[in-house]
């Protein structure tokens, strides 16, 4: 066997245990898809468009932690490594799907929110992770099997979480919560660390600052172009978790279980293209062209969904949409080209501070358009609007990424 070849298998090993992981999380949290914005309408006594503002805001809330914790947690793991930042956020999230279960009025369930927010870096941990063990060229196709987790769970997360919600509305956050503790048990048993000693450097405020971690992506400007094509595909994003549940229940009147379906369609075309087709198409078509084949099915796909006049019409946009799934490894792999080792955790943490300001933007951006659009009071009813507004952002991102994504040369430790 080859140094080349010994080296391999602990790489391998660690991919498979950052991959689980991600599962876990992904699985819990696509559990309480179907019924966490069911649970607000209950509290508001069925009221839908005061729903939507009010999810609007609790989303918000949730963005704000994450933007101002995930760059200190970039930073942190960048000092004392990836996998304690990776427990504290499973620890965090199984703590809030508990407080969540249990609250007894919307106070409560903000409080749950804002506890998961200020621990939420599980998933740019685990992108930095994945930088620490695989060489630049791999990292595309090892972040499409990050996405199969994705898939995989928004695959079962939902269907569970559909068929325990007409048990229940609370049932399902009891069994995301032990889920999210299980997978805290598993990464303090199993999961490595990734970060060697030799390549951590000591913790700064500056780093930590969410707006100062940004300064990174201002470094070369290719990766700020390729930061710009990033944030609109996040703000993009968002539009799904914080109106899909209420636009379903509203414009076709499907049940949790229709939803948790749903999802589950969505979660298995997802993991087909990430976990099947991600490496393929970025070794034939390069990581440029494959970014920008994922905006564009992404924005046709949001279209369909925003005009399907019935639920048939939306199933369709699903298969197309899930080409999408092309883009954020693309952008991933591009973005790590450009920065040295030492700032891949920096890297993942602006990142997320741009995930975070997407979060805060986009829940009342889409939610509170979508309670406009339904109010009765209005002559405008066009409920797909969320959906046309993330089309045409995706639209802006393929006009951006011509310039964006060129040749990046790479940046060596």
């Amino acid at each position: 066997m080859t140094a080349d070849g010994q080296s391999a298998r602990p790489r391998d090993a660690a991919m498979v245990f950052i991959f689980i992981t991600v599962l876990l999380d992904m699985l819990s949290l696509g559990i309480i898809i179907p019924v966490w914005p069911r649970l607000v309408v209950n509290f508001l006594s069925g009221d839908n468009v005061r729903a939507a503002e009010i999810f609007g805001q609790i989303g918000t809330a949730w963005a704000a932690m994450q933007f101002v914790f995930s760059p200190i947690q970039g930073a942190l793991s960048d000092r004392f490594g990836r996998r304690p930042i990776i427990l504290l956020s499973n620890l965090g999230e199984g703590l809030d799907y508990f407080v969540m279960a249990w609250a007894p009025s919307l106070a409560w369930l903000l409080l749950g929110r804002l506890v998961s927010g200020a621990t939420a870096a599980s998933i740019s941990s685990a992108y930095a992770y994945i930088a620490d063990v695989t060489p630049p060229e791999k990292r595309a196709g090892r972040y499409g099997l990050l996405g199969a987790a994705f898939g995989i769970g928004f695959v079962l997360g939902p269907a569970v979480g559909g068929l325990l919600g007409e048990l229940g509305p609370r049932i399902p956050f009891w069994f995301a919560g032990a889920l999210s503790l299980a997978n805290f048990a598993y990464g303090f048993f199993v999961l490595p660390e990734s970060l060697a000693q030799d390549r951590r450097r000591p913790f700064l405020w500056g780093r930590a600052n969410p707006v100062a971690s940004l300064v990174l992506l201002r470094s070369h400007p290719e990766l700020w172009g390729l930061a710009i094509v990033y944030f609109l595909g996040q703000l993009a994003h968002v539009v799904l978790p914080s109106t899909f549940v209420l636009y379903a229940g509203y414009r076709y009147g499907w049940t949790e279980w229709a939803v948790g379906l749903t999802l589950a369609g969505v979660g298995i075309c997802s993991a087909v293209v990430q976990a099947g087709l991600v490496r393929r198409a970025v070794a034939w078509f390069g990581e440029r062209r494959a970014l920008m084949i994922g905006l564009a099915c992404g924005a046709v796909g949001f279209a369909i969904y925003g005009i399907a006049p019935n639920g048939f019409w939306f199933l369709i946009g699903i298969p197309i949409m899930s080409f999408w799934g092309f883009a954020n490894p693309a952008t991933q792999g591009l973005m790590t080209r450009l920065v040295g080792a030492t700032e891949q955790g920096q890297l993942q943490g602006a990142n997320s501070s741009m995930t975070g300001i997407a979060g805060m933007i986009g829940p009342s951006l889409f939610t509170l358009s979508f309670a406009f659009v339904i109010d009765p009071a209005r002559s405008l009813h066009v409920p797909g609007t969320p959906f046309l507004l993330a089309s045409a952002m995706l639209v802006a991102a393929l006009v951006l990424v011509v310039r964006a994504s060129g040749a990046a040369p790479v940046k060596h430790a």
